[in-house]
């Protein structure tokens, strides 16, 4: 059974830079697609970033393309979310799930993964 624990959340000011962390533990995430969701306040939970399971493969959604990068350390079991450039939109409870397969774009576009974390909050604001 795999935990996730996300870490690295706060109150940033626009413009400013984030690097979330995801560790798993209770077994090795090597072979897993990793990746991040978020869910803003009253709105739907939506996909954000994802990256195959050797890291030679990413995804991003269009609103964090150019300002996240997604990453990956398999030694230490843990996949970051580097986010630049931070605007007040991004303010939401950011996720980190994983899928025991192949990166599949249709399992993470509708969210159906196998384990997800508790949430890290991120807030952008003056």
């Amino acid at each position: 059974q795999v935990q996730l624990l996300e870490s690295g959340g706060g109150l940033v000011q626009p413009g400013a830079s984030l690097r979330l962390s995801c560790a798993a533990s209770g077994r090795r995430i090597a072979g897993w697609a990793m990746g991040w969701f978020r869910q803003a306040p009253g709105k739907e939970r939506e996909f954000v970033a994802a990256i195959t399971w050797s890291g030679a493969t990413t995804r991003y959604a269009d609103s964090v393309n150019g300002r996240f990068t997604i990453s990956r350390d398999n030694a230490a079991n843990t996949v970051y979310l580097q986010m630049n450039n931070l605007r007040p939109e991004d303010t939401a409870v950011y996720y980190c799930a994983g899928d025991n397969a192949q990166l599949q774009m249709s399992k993470w576009r509708s969210g159906s993964l196998e384990v997800w974390g508790q949430g890290t909050l991120v807030t952008v604001s003056t």
